[in-house]
């Protein structure tokens, strides 16, 4: 059973997530004391990408798996919003800041590609 790997963790948006959140955690680790109001929200945030997309996958349905992938869209973006109020804060440099939105933004167009191979389509005729 060493081998076997789940549906999720076949998927490369899951393993990108997985970085972000270490990146995340390096942003959160470096606020100082009393910043739990940004704190608090990005480690859910980025946590929620991974575990929406560790979920998804075992779905059986198609709008299940896509209600999952737009749900970690929905906290990849809060996420990008977060690193904006830390940069506008100056609580990360702008570099710090654009590497995580660049990660986030290729998270997001992978979950949006997931996300539309799950809509239903209607049959043609």
């Amino acid at each position: 059973m060493a081998g076997m790997v789940l549906d999720h963790e076949r998927l490369d948006v899951y393993v990108l997530a997985l970085d972000f959140v270490v990146f995340a955690n390096g942003v959160i680790e470096a606020l100082p004391r009393g910043r739990s109001h940004l704190a608090d929200p990005f480690t859910r945030a980025s946590t929620s990408i991974v575990l929406n997309l560790a979920e998804g996958p075992g779905k059986l349905s198609k709008p299940d798996k896509r209600r999952y992938y737009l749900s970690a869209r929905g906290s990849a973006t809060e996420s990008a919003a977060l690193l904006d109020v830390c940069l506008r804060l100056g609580r990360v440099d702008e570099a710090a800041q654009r590497a995580g939105k660049d990660v986030l933004v290729r998270i997001v167009s992978m979950l949006i590609k997931l996300a539309q191979a799950c809509e239903e389509r209607p049959s043609d005729p």
